[in-house]
């Protein structure tokens, strides 16, 4: 009995010893991945040209593809006719394009002073052609992530109606 208490012994200490003896890490439950940053990283290089974006272009020279050829605006703003154009602006382009804001096309206010009259109206009533064949409204539609303007199936009074009421915007 005396080798049967002194093997048992024996063996709890050579349990306690072997148990006692490592340094056992704290795991964390989960899963984990180590990453080692790579000796020949590239630095990320971001794009530092100024270059300006087709919203915010000034263009006066270009007339765009379509029927109107030569808008000419009296010096006075025609307050009936801008009134008009803010009906229907409101009822056909409020869904698209917000005053002051980008929304999901440009900000109308100030259009005037980047683009030529005939643009816009062009722009307004022959949207699908405009996008096709005008580097400009190709930029537009780029910048505006693929949004095309919708032909709203206006005459060209609404759309000089609209015009005029973009002369009232600043």
């Amino acid at each position: 009995m005396k080798t049967t208490i002194k093997g048992m012994v024996l063996f709890f200490a050579l349990i306690l010893l072997g148990c006692g003896s490592k340094k056992e890490e704290k795991k964390e439950e989960g899963f984990s991945v180590q990453r080692k940053k790579a000796a020949t990283e590239q630095p990320v290089e971001t794009n530092t040209t100024n270059e300006v974006k087709a919203s915010e272009r000034v263009d006066m020279s270009t007339k765009g593809v379509g029927p109107i050829k030569s808008v000419t605006l009296a010096p006075e703003i025609d307050q009936a006719l801008a009134a008009n154009g803010k009906e229907v602006y409101e009822q056909m382009c409020l869904a698209c394009h917000r005053i002051g804001k980008k929304f999901i096309g440009p900000p109308p206010n100030g259009v005037l002073e980047r683009r030529s009259p005939e643009w816009v109206m062009n722009m307004i009533l022959n949207p699908q052609e405009m996008v096709q064949q005008d580097p400009l409204a190709k930029d537009l539609l780029q910048e505006f992530n693929g949004s095309p303007m919708s032909n709203q199936g206006l005459t060209e009074d609404q759309a000089r109606a609209i015009l005029e009421y973009f002369r009232t915007l600043k």
